[in-house]
């Protein structure tokens, strides 16, 4: 350093550089908006291919759309459904194993594959064999993406828009929902694979110009590569870096001092992230949000609208796309526990609303035709508020509460339980409600919800604004080794 207090740029170009300048480095905060945009492409083409099955089943069922030999059962029908499932909850380790092999960009790159050959399989199928195989492959696919997207936005995010970019996930899968509810009903069976092709090859091309995370080439001991990318992520300049690649620099050396395995998930600060984690996801799948899509349609018609079914469909992708893309902007406002808690009411209520009415129709009541408002409106509030909280805020804080060292072992467990639940509630959903009675089973989901506010309430940690160790110090009730920020 000089008497004028400049110093050399540590990358050794010779160009004096003032310190104080680049510790006021401004950077580009949009850069991490559109990069995590662009990795969740590939969270729309899972939208798009879960939400398939809505135009393809009336496809199917009707002998001069059917592409397959002969037409599928009912039974043959509720499998396709639900098989999808099966395939995420093997999905997850595949991609936490590719994650800490390959890295989380090429980790994700690597499940356009299922993605890819779960759409050849659509379109060459002559039965319902193919079908099967195909939602298999792009649940595969939904369960690497699920574990390996939320570690990647968490790892590339600075804190103060961490909880944005983390729920990014819910939005994008609105967005591929929206896409094959308005357009799916009214082209030709075939023209919905290639269209899902087609995002997937838009996915490829976008994302493979896109960083790895620093926190993955400081892992492999590549400081030099980490430099860059966090450079490129943030729009800033070498020196302007340097305090927080330290910083992050840190927390990796003490994570890599440790080498994780499963029972170490289950010991100390560890296991109240996984099971604060594990309890979320639980949540917002028995939340009945899937039931709920299911059960759309009826609901609609029950309601006495005289709405087409694939018109009513598209207004309530659309309603779940407004909901979703409102999250992000306040998340990291106003925090992920109010927003949690906000969400278990809402969805609540709805469901309580939602079990009176279908209660009211099975008992025959006369009340039924003056309050026929009322299933429509309880499945919008149910919609809004599971799309601002239990939907998107899993993800995002599972992201954030386990360590780096414990995040690529138990990330796939908690994820693979979440899909487990939804395999179990979309396949025997309209078991129990043919049994017990459909207003029984949303009241039984909305106890789920309401389990869910409280356990929020008492449990559930304030993630805003905190650093990754912040978060640590935190679950293991000692002070923060962090400075105040100011």
């Amino acid at each position: 350093m000089d008497d004028r207090g400049y110093a050399y740029d540590p990358v050794g170009t010779g160009t004096p550089v003032n310190q104080q300048a680049h510790r006021m480095e401004a950077g580009q905060l949009w850069r991490q908006y559109v990069i995590a945009g662009a990795a969740n492409i590939v969270v729309a083409c899972t939208g798009y291919s879960m939400g398939w099955t809505a135009p393809v089943n009336v496809k199917l069922g009707n002998s001069t759309t059917n592409p397959l030999e002969e037409l599928p059962t009912s039974d043959q029908i509720a499998w396709m459904g639900s098989l999808l499932t099966v395939g995420a909850i093997f999905g997850p380790f595949i991609g936490g194993l590719a994650a800490s092999k390959i890295g989380r960009k090429w980790g994700l790159m690597s499940s356009s594959i299922p993605l890819f050959l779960g759409w050849i399989m659509t379109i060459i199928a002559t039965n319902m064999g193919y079908l099967f195989a195909g939602r298999i492959l792009w649940g595969v696919a939904v369960g690497m993406i699920f574990t390996i997207s939320p570690m990647y936005c968490a790892e590339i995010a600075t804190d103060e828009v961490r909880g944005a970019l983390g729920s990014y996930l819910q939005m994008f899968i609105t967005v591929g929902f929206i896409l094959i509810y308005g357009m799916g009903p009214f082209v030709p069976y075939h023209v919905i694979s290639y269209v899902g092709i087609v995002c997937v090859a838009v996915f490829c091309v976008v994302f493979f110009f896109m960083p790895e995370t620093p926190t993955y080439y400081l892992l492999k001991s590549d400081r030099e590569a980490a430099a860059a990318c966090l450079c490129t992520l943030r729009g800033k300049s070498r020196s302007g870096v340097e305090a927080e690649l330290s910083k992050i620099e840190i927390d990796v050396k003490a994570s890599m001092e440790k080498t994780a395995t499963v029972m170490d998930i289950f010991k100390g600060s560890n296991f109240k992230a996984f099971y604060i984690s594990c309890a979320l996801v639980l949540f917002q799948q028995f939340s009945g949000i899937n039931a709920v899509l299911f059960y759309m349609t009826d609901i609609f018609k029950k309601a006495g609208t005289s709405l087409d079914p694939a018109i009513a469909t598209i207004i309530i992708g659309a309603v779940q796309l407004v909901a979703s893309f409102i999250t992000p902007f306040v998340v990291d406002r106003l925090g992920r526990r109010l927003l949690l808690l906000v969400s278990a009411c809402g969805t609540s209520i709805g469901l309580i609303l939602l079990g009176m009415f279908f209660l009211l129709v099975e008992t025959e009541s006369d009340v039924v035709e003056k309050i026929s408002f009322l299933p429509i409106l309880s499945l919008v509030l149910f919609i809004v508020t599971y799309c601002w909280g239990l939907g998107p805020l899993p993800w995002a804080v599972m992201s954030e509460l386990f360590p780096i060292e414990v995040k690529a072992v138990a990330s796939p467990i908690a994820t693979a339980l979440c899909w487990f639940i939804s395999f179990l509630v979309t396949r025997y959903f309209e078991s129990i409600a043919v049994a017990l009675g459909t207003y029984v089973a949303f009241w039984l989901f909305a106890v789920f919800c309401v389990i869910a506010f409280f356990f929020t309430l008492f449990i559930v940690p304030e993630t805003k604004g905190k650093s990754f160790q912040e978060i640590q110090d935190m679950l293991a009730g000692r002070k923060s080794s962090m400075p105040e920020k100011s």
